[in-house]
Order: structure tokens, then sequence, then C-alpha cells
């Protein structure tokens, strides 16, 4: 989790991917090397950019707080799901973590309240139920071969 409350430069990570989503606030436009803009201004939508670009920031209006998964690129590949309620999904062999984003979520380990992370790890945890109105975010990692 971050919180961008000023229009300053991201910092560089060589090597890393990087995913960011939006969880509150107006947003801000993202400038990757002088040239691809982004605006990041829709909550819960993924976007995926190189940890060793540089990153501009100009905020749309205020303050932000943001999601974020960094995976260095030799160890493997990552990705952030967007998961809405009302339903039940079954979890990834990958998924490293659930971030309750909005509403409730359960899971094999209990119930997640908005704000609340759980990282699955027992046997029969390979589901979970959003409730209506829910929002959950699921990092994946998927580990590099070798």
């Amino acid at each position: 989790m971050a919180e961008v409350d000023r229009a300053v430069p991201f910092s560089r990570f060589p090597g890393v991917d990087r995913h960011i989503v939006l969880l509150d606030g107006a947003g801000f436009t993202m400038t990757l090397d002088d040239s691809h803009r982004h605006a990041l201004t829709t909550r819960f939508a993924p976007f995926a950019f190189p940890g060793e670009s540089k990153v501009d920031v100009a905020l749309a209006a205020g303050a932000t707080r943001d999601f974020n998964l960094m995976v260095r690129r030799t160890h493997g590949r990552g990705d952030v799901q967007v998961w809405r309620g009302l339903a039940t999904r079954a979890i990834d062999p990958t998924a490293i973590l659930v971030f309750c984003a909005r509403g409730e979520i359960d899971t094999a380990e209990g119930r997640l309240g908005a704000g609340d992370t759980w990282y699955p790890s027992l046997p029969d945890s390979h589901s979970i139920t959003l409730h209506d109105g829910a929002i959950g975010l699921v990092a994946c990692v998927e580990p590099r071969a070798g």
C-alpha cells in the first residue's frame, strides 16, 4: 500500500515488474520514461509497468492510496486480479495474498473486512466467497522455472 500525496517521481526498481491499483482518491497521471502516459484514475483497474522506468506523477486532485505488487523478474511473474462479489471463486495456486478492498470476503480462515489481507496457507483454502458489493485484489506470483 502506498499513499501518494505529492507529485514526486516514483522510486526506480531495476529488474522488478510493478503492478499498481488505485484504491482511493482521484488518482494521478503517470509519465513513463518521458514518453508514455497512463492515467491511473479508475479505481480497481490494475496497471503493470517495468520498475526501471522513470515515472513522473501529476496528481488529479489531492492524495491517493494505491495497492502495489512488485516481483523480481528473476524470481517470477506477477499479476493482480480484481474480483467483485457476489461470488464464490477458486483460488489459483499462484495466489500469494487476497486483499479486501471493499466489503467482506469469507476465507477458509475467517472473514475479511475492508483493508484486511489474507495469505492462503491451508490445504483446504482453495476458494473464497465475496459478499454483495465486495471487491478483492488477488496478488498472484508464478515462480520462474529453473
